[in-house]
């Protein structure tokens, strides 16, 4: 499936709730299926700068594909990584560096975030999209 078909999928997902409470109840839910970190990953190298609580994200390279893992010690925080992991992981870099996130903006998560939320949001997508630079670097 590519980033673009999964985005379109998380806003479907996201459209079929009527206000934001139920949207943070299925973020939450998310963040319980998310493909958790190794411990070993759980280093302050692989924590994401300009979050307020502690995410973090763990890539590799897997046939081509960057796979991603993360955790996160807040629980709203782990949903929002586990929606951008889902739009991410499994697919080349290059299709990683290109892809926009305008999807965000659909399910409308910027602007029901807090300022630092927003903020550590940007941060996340910034990170993901620095892994896909660097496995993309190696590859050429």
């Amino acid at each position: 499936m590519s980033i673009q078909e999964i985005q379109e999928e998380i806003v479907d997902e996201f459209s079929m709730f009527d206000d934001w409470m139920q949207r943070y109840e299925y973020m939450i839910e998310l963040g319980k299926s998310l493909p958790l970190i190794e411990d070993k990953y759980k280093t302050d190298d692989n924590i994401i700068k300009g979050c307020q609580s502690k995410v973090w994200v763990h890539a590799e390279m897997k046939n081509d594909q960057i796979a991603f893992t993360a955790d996160s010690d807040a629980i709203i925080t782990k949903g929002i990584i586990a929606i951008l992991i889902r739009a991410f992981s499994n697919q080349h870099p290059q299709d990683i560096i290109d892809a926009d996130t305008k999807f965000i903006d659909e399910i409308g998560l910027k602007e029901h975030l807090s300022p630092t939320r927003a903020n550590g949001l940007v941060s996340m997508i910034k990170q993901l999209k620095l892994y896909a630079v660097a496995y993309q670097t190696q590859l050429n």
